[in-house]
């Protein structure tokens, strides 16, 4: 290949890094605010090293706990508690992040026809993806380098500190590089993404068997994030499994390098399957198309909520044997969301992460209307009987009642695990249902926002993300860092009622749904009156 399949990388790379000067610090801030705030509240709860190896030494005889967040390789300091706590999911946090990026800034470019304009000038076959990999690299670099600031702040050992740094921007790299091959081998954005996703919760639950118990750790060295933790932080820092990852990312950019050459602009290398020749009656109206445009994210999305709360949920029983009599942890759960008990702090806070979570779904399903609108997709529908009114509300009829429908899925498997595990499967259920749902006006506000920003200022739709990051980082960290009540009241997650355990107030559920109510119509009113496009 000649020199000039690279021409351009440079300009598309600082292209892609203005793009995402919004979203990607979100990205790296919430990761490394969950890590500082982790360390913040290991150091505050047990501050001498006999409290920390009588904590570990219960982790190491709870299986559950050890599938979820992995093993304690050492427990006698604030660091290798943080890296055990943030470990597995610093490493998914990595890669997630990773793997949206370069997929945004490859397959769902080529999917709206813009690559068409870019190869048209002076730019080289590899250029965006060589661009998109090197914005990839400088975030998890970024992350990196704000872990071991965090870390070196609260006294930690350096060499454990960067560490522990390296191994979750290694993991980043490493799926950054598998979101590279994916978005060559699918043929639209979200397919790229979907394969990365299940690649993605394949290794954890590789990691999460080979943690759970004796002779079976030989699966966490097939799992991508089971070698960040394998590079035992804090614990020997094991410098060469670092070669893991990077080495694999190095042969999946081969590959994905190769795979530019040999396809055309536009297509992937799986095979389609030609569609009828007549679309169904049900395909009659624009809300009709919305729905099927949106089922497919919504059902990926059902199945991981149906797998996060039956993991969380056979958790429960782990939870309430680990922390026993111990007052100080059950003092920081509750400061976390719950006001009865150990069990019902673990629950309303699991709660609470599921509503957290659902708010990613309700956000992203907002966006997907700039999405149609700026690949000219909405053109051909609104130039028919079909008003912006009537289009909008076929796509937001997902983050409305989508977002029940996750919330819903992710209560009755927690609660039908935690009933399995620790008895009461019935009550249990109902229970979990009330702690879920009631998430639901944090997140109805928080996508309306998303939908304000669009809909009154169009070009800078992504900070819709820059809402979502602002709600959940002072909701998350607010309590732990003891933040001034007017801080913690800009999030709506914030002022829902603890469930369950604490006591059920309807009144910042009704003024949370009229605030959200009065962002959509803000954003719908923008979107009546403005120019497409």
């Amino acid at each position: 290949m000649n020199g000039y399949a690279l021409t351009g990388t440079g300009t598309l790379y600082r292209l892609a890094l203005r793009r995402d000067r919004i979203a990607l610090p979100v990205w790296v801030y919430v990761g490394t605010g969950m890590i500082a705030s982790t360390a913040f509240s290991f150091r505050k709860l047990y501050g001498d090293e006999a409290s920390r190896r009588t904590f570990a030494a219960g982790i190491d005889g709870n299986g559950s706990l050890r599938a979820l967040y992995g093993p304690i390789f050492d427990g006698s300091t604030i660091g290798g508690l943080t890296a055990w706590r943030m470990g597995v999911f610093g490493a998914v946090l990595a890669a997630l992040m990773s793997t949206l990026l370069v997929v945004r800034h490859t397959r769902a470019e080529e999917e709206d026809g813009r690559f068409e304009l870019i190869g048209a000038g002076a730019v080289g076959r590899r250029a965006p993806l060589t661009a998109a990999l090197a914005t990839a690299l400088t975030a998890n670099a970024a992350l990196a380098a704000l872990v071991t600031v965090v870390l070196l702040a609260a006294g930690q050992a350096p060499a454990g500190a960067l560490a522990f740094a390296l191994a979750l921007g290694a993991t980043g790299v490493f799926f950054a590089a598998l979101a590279a091959v994916t978005a060559q081998v699918a043929e639209t954005g979200r397919a790229a993404n979907g394969l990365a996703g299940a690649a993605i919760g394949l290794a954890f639950v590789l990691r999460a068997v080979g943690d759970s118990g004796s002779g079976t750790g030989w699966a966490s060295w097939l799992s991508p994030i089971g070698w960040s933790e394998q590079v035992r932080a804090f614990a020997g820092d094991r410098w060469w499994v670092l070669a893991l990852p990077l080495g694999g990312a190095a042969l999946l950019t081969a590959l994905a390098r190769a795979l530019v050459e040999h396809r055309d602009l536009g297509a992937g290398m799986l095979p389609q399957r030609p569609g009828p020749a007549a679309a169904a009656p049900g395909l009659a109206d624009a809300a009709a198309l919305a729905r099927r445009l949106q089922r497919g994210a919504l059902l990926g999305w059902a199945l991981a909520f149906a797998a996060g709360g039956a993991v969380f949920g056979s958790v429960a029983k782990g939870v309430v044997d680990l922390v026993g009599d111990n007052r100080q942890m059950a003092d920081l759960m509750a400061r976390l969301g719950g006001q009865q008990g150990v069990l019902n702090a673990y629950l309303s806070t699991i709660a609470g992460v599921f509503g957290m979570i659902a708010a990613v779904y309700a956000v992203q399903s907002v966006l997907r209307l700039r999405a149609e609108e700026s690949s000219g997709r909405a053109e051909p529908v609104l130039a028919g009987a079909v008003s912006r009114l009537r289009w909008a509300g076929g796509h937001l009829l997902f983050p409305l009642l989508g977002t029940a429908v996750l919330l819903a899925v992710a209560g009755t498997t927690a609660g039908l695990a935690q009933g399995a595990a620790l008895g009461g499967t019935g009550d249990a259920v109902g229970r979990m249902l009330g702690g879920t749902l009631v998430q639901l006006p944090a997140v109805w506000l928080t996508a309306a926002v998303a939908l304000a920003v669009y809909g009154l200022l169009p070009r800078w739709t992504a900070a819709g993300w820059a809402g979502y990051g602002v709600f959940v980082l002072v909701a998350w960290l607010g309590p732990i860092l003891q933040l001034p009540q007017w801080v913690l009241d800009l999030s709506p997650f914030t002022h829902l009622p603890h469930l369950p355990g604490g006591a059920f107030t309807a009144a910042p559920l009704l003024w949370t749904t009229a605030l959200a109510a009065l962002a959509a119509l803000a954003g719908l009113a923008g979107l009546r009156r403005r120019d497409l496009g």
